[in-house]
């Protein structure tokens, strides 16, 4: 029996070239494997025949939807993960899930290798590699794609010619990476800055200018997890999904950026995540209400490394760990209310509650009432500014 190599199968045309490429080169067989992340109208079926269509000898489907919710969009939303302020880690937050399926089944194999199909341009080679490293130090990574050097062109040349069953082609060379987080596209006219966003891009949402009635949502969350909607219980997947119809409906998420790639290069991407957005935007929301001031405060610094961490592909690393450690414990009190006007383009909130809220009526109003003693700041002023004004007496007398 020949020995196997377990490929990350999407389906599409890298790892679909990849899979002749890496029988003639390694001799080895090669077993696809396909995780379901919540692509959206993805057959998984469909894609593990496509698979043995290319020539794997086996094909494998994980269903890891709710795996994925829970285990890596729950962090990422406690953590309110945008990289570089804008970006939801729509791809990055899937790798690690993907690569912990992959190392599993080669160990159940027994295969020495996994393979992936990306570029030696992306963040993902990065991303799959370090993680199978975290996982399983033993096993050897193959990048079939970026070692051939195979530009993209070239891909759908060699699809055509050995007859591979994919979708793009040279009149659609859009690169499309999707799941229940959010959909990303980039390459082809997308790669020119100035050249923007044709409406037929998107798929999750739609067109925000057009005129249309908005829609109110409350999400309730319980320790910084999404439980409800509008009062009724549902999984972290099932919220996500729905609130990507609601959402997208309006043009939420629509996202469009140069970012900065682990590699050193720069991107144009075009991303859309309706639900992340909304509640990243709801949760950020009900952290102001219920966290302490420097608790929130240097969050902020904690959520801005653990984006980065995760963008370059380090969810498995130790630093990664203890951020979590930390986001964890200010999530205890983060439980509540949070209504959403969707409209627009945008989820704004609208009201927000909690029995854990640390905003006291009495001592914010500025009305009779009033229970704070405002003879005591200016003594407080005096002692706050003490050091500002002893060092500018010094600045004078220089």
């Amino acid at each position: 029996m020949a020995e196997r190599v377990v490929l990350a199968y999407s389906g599409g045309l890298d790892t679909s070239v990849g899979i002749g490429w890496l029988h003639d080169a390694t001799g080895k067989d090669v077993v696809a494997l396909a995780v379901d992340v919540g692509q959206g109208g993805e057959d998984m079926e469909d894609i593990r025949r496509r698979a043995l269509d290319c020539g794997a000898v086996e094909a494998v489907v994980v269903d890891a939807r709710d795996e994925f919710a829970d285990d890596y969009l729950v962090p990422a939303l406690k953590a309110n993960a945008l990289y570089q302020k804008r970006y939801p880690l729509v791809s990055a937050l899937s790798r690690p899930v993907i690569a912990k399926h992959l190392a599993r089944v080669a160990k159940e194999l027994g295969a020495d290798s996994v393979a992936h199909g990306c570029t030696g341009k992306g963040n993902d080679q990065v991303r799959f590699e370090a993680a199978v490293a975290a996982l399983a130090p033993e096993l050897t990574s193959i990048a079939p794609v970026r070692d051939l050097a195979l530009t993209r062109d070239k891909a759908i040349v060699y699809a055509n010619e050995h007859n591979l069953p994919i979708r793009q082609s040279a009149a659609n060379p859009y690169s499309i990476d999707k799941n229940v987080w959010g959909r990303a596209v980039e390459t082809g006219f997308l790669e020119d800055p100035w050249n923007a966003p044709v409406e037929d891009l998107y798929e999750y949402t739609q067109d925000p200018s057009v005129p249309r009635e908005p829609d109110e949502v409350t999400v309730t969350f319980q320790a910084g997890v999404p439980v409800a909607l509008d009062g009724v219980a549902h999984s972290v997947l099932s919220i996500v999904e729905k609130l990507n119809d609601l959402a997208g409906k309006h043009g939420v998420g629509r996202i469009d950026v140069v970012e900065d790639r682990l590699v050193g290069i720069k991107s144009r991407e075009v991303y859309e995540a309706p639900a992340a957005m909304a509640l990243i935007e709801a949760h950020e929301a009900l952290e102001s209400l219920t966290l302490e001031r420097d608790v929130n405060r240097y969050k902020r610094g904690v959520e801005s490394e653990w984006s980065n961490l995760v963008y370059d592909g380090l969810w498995f690393s130790g630093l990664k760990r203890s951020l979590d450690a930390f986001i964890d414990d200010t999530q205890k009190y983060v439980s509540g209310d949070i209504r959403l006007r969707l409209h627009g383009g945008r989820a704004t909130v609208t009201g927000q509650k909690s029995a854990q809220s640390l905003y006291d009526f009495e001592l914010a109003t500025y009305d009779t009432g009033d229970t704070f003693d405002q003879s005591l700041s200016k003594g407080f002023i005096e002692l706050w500014s003490l050091p500002s004004k002893i060092s500018a007496r010094r600045d004078l007398v220089q």
